[in-house]
């Protein structure tokens, strides 16, 4: 019974947390535990240890004695993540190019040839699914689980505050080329230039998204 319930509450936090990704729980909003109970039909305690491991992800934020409610992402938080993650896909970077094989390079120029196109052709929605495939490779190929994690973490919030630099004027071709920087170096065997070139691409996302609110904040005044 207690495998049964561990399970149950791992599927019912995966079923929220898709929920807070879509858009369905908005940033900044409560969960009812009662309805949510009702609406999934379970009890409050897989309902409550789901919450929890949320909570620990840093999706919800619980407050005493009011309850849970999704997580708000600042300004001030994507300047404080950011650093941290450059350092630790820099790092990814840096051991890909130690450990990549030839087929990896391959597979991986494969990716880049898919992203050129999606580039070319301004197919904004491919060219994130296949950047993140490129992403996930290279964290792969470092071959460490404590630097996936971590990023992994990261990366949850990163999901809430709804990221589109790839919008911002001109970013779309810059990302690229920052992309194919990265590639030159692994093709190099060359750590060091994978390392810098990495976390240049992570700075220059986050010079994006200020580059955005800037012209948000622009428009609407």
């Amino acid at each position: 019974m207690r495998v049964v319930q561990n399970s149950l509450h791992h599927e019912v936090a995966a079923q929220l947390r898709d929920r807070i990704f879509s858009g369905e729980l908005a940033p900044g909003a409560f969960l009812d535990e009662v309805a949510l109970a009702e609406q999934l039909s379970i009890s409050r305690t897989p309902l409550r240890e789901a919450l929890k491991v949320l909570t620990a992800e840093g999706l919800l934020r619980h407050e005493p004695r009011r309850g849970c409610f999704v997580s708000q992402v600042t300004e001030q938080d994507l300047d404080e993540i950011f650093p941290v993650i450059a350092l630790l896909e820099g790092r990814c970077a840096y051991e890909a190019a130690r450990n990549a094989t030839d087929a990896d390079l391959q597979a991986l120029q494969d990716l880049h040839d898919k992203l050129n196109r999606h580039a070319r052709a301004r197919r904004i929605a491919d060219y994130y699914a296949v950047n993140f495939s490129i992403h996930e490779a290279l964290i792969t190929l470092a071959g460490n689980r404590w630097l996936a994690q971590v990023i992994a973490d990261l990366r949850k919030i990163l999901k809430l505050s709804r990221l589109a630099q790839l919008h911002a004027p001109g970013r779309l071709e810059q990302s690229l080329s920052e992309h194919m920087a990265v590639f030159a170096a692994l093709k190099a065997r060359d750590p060091e230039g994978a390392e810098a070139a990495m976390r240049t691409h992570l700075t220059r996302q986050r010079e994006a998204l200020r580059e955005l609110a800037r012209n948000q904040k622009s428009r609407l005044a």
